[in-house]
């Protein structure tokens, strides 16, 4: 049984691998996405992260249809307190930034869509320097002294404006971020390493990176000459034309080999590794992606692969 993870200072315990929603509704279709979500929490797993905006960027999609899927499949199963569903605001089309009453218009709606009536944990999806701290923290407090929400996240957010939104919680007694969902992954340590993942360990944030897989090209299916059917192939493609790709690949063929596990299981236990953080995200479109996403929770890496995988991703 894999054991669970606290999830910084809140009192969510979580899989150590949260499933991306970010398909679902986009390139797994309902039925897929329903048999995606159900091999997953009968493995243990827990942790569903979303956004209200998924998937917009589609040909005839407005948003919110990742969470609907979702709210369905929560309604056909009955396990509503059994998931912990995560969802984002500030990025749908009708309700982008993060003043006050966009805030509350857009989490009745991500309610509504869920068919729930709260959200376990709540993320700012992009920070708006538009709007002070003092006014998206009020507005995400009152969301969680309401009941509404369990907990409350950041993603997409400078170390500058994550102390300073700390900071004011601190003073003021507010409700304060648990967590943070940054981009970060064996071939894309710049924007976390550093400033951010300081800010998150002085503070006990728990960190649960996106784009775990780099787009992909960490399980190692991308090579010279391999065509890949995938809408993320060109990005993922692109980590194949550098130096750090190349040897980061190289070293991941190793340790696979020698540990008898799939590439993207080796990619995301590196992760799960480094300080604060608690789960990596990744999605699946189908049942048959999910196994080498899953054993995350049952390879432990030593020091000396964690220190080989790093040097060669520098």
């Amino acid at each position: 049984m894999t054991t669970l993870r606290p999830l910084g200072s809140s009192d969510l315990e979580v899989f150590p691998l949260a499933l991306g929603g970010n398909v679902f509704g986009w390139t797994a279709d309902e039925q897929q996405s329903f048999a995606v979500l159900d091999a997953y929490t009968a493995a243990g797993g827990n942790f569903v992260d979303t956004a209200d905006v998924y998937s917009a960027w589609a040909p005839g999609n407005d948003g919110g249809v990742s969470e609907a899927v979702i709210g369905r499949w929560l309604a056909a199963r009955g396990n509503r307190s059994d998931v912990l569903i995560a969802t984002k605001v500030g990025a749908h089309p009708d309700y982008k930034g993060l003043a006050a009453s966009t805030i509350k218009s857009a989490a009745e709606e991500s309610l509504r869509r869920l068919g729930t009536d709260y959200i376990d944990l709540y993320y700012t999806h992009y920070d708006d320097p538009s709007v002070p701290v003092e006014e998206f923290l009020t507005a995400l407090d009152e969301l969680v002294r309401s009941g509404k929400v369990r907990a409350i996240a950041a993603s997409n957010i400078t170390a500058e404006r994550l102390q300073e939104s700390l900071d004011f919680s601190d003073r003021e007694g507010l409700v304060r971020y648990v967590a943070l969902q940054p981009h970060y992954n064996l071939v894309s340590r710049d924007t976390y390493e550093g400033p951010l993942q300081e800010v998150a360990s002085r503070s006990g944030l728990a960190a649960v990176p996106y784009y775990s897989l780099a787009k992909g090209f960490l399980t190692g299916k991308y090579r010279p000459g391999a065509k890949v059917d995938s809408v993320r192939a060109q990005g993922a493609g692109e980590y194949l034309e550098t130096d750090r790709g190349q040897r980061v690949l190289a070293v991941l063929d190793e340790i696979a080999a020698d540990r008898g596990a799939a590439h993207a299981t080796v990619a995301l236990a590196w992760l799960a590794a480094q300080p604060t953080v608690a789960a990596p995200l990744a999605s699946a479109r189908s049942v048959e992606q999910l196994p080498a996403l899953l054993a995350v929770g049952d390879l432990e890496l030593t020091q000396d692969e964690v220190a080989r995988l790093t040097a060669a991703s520098a």
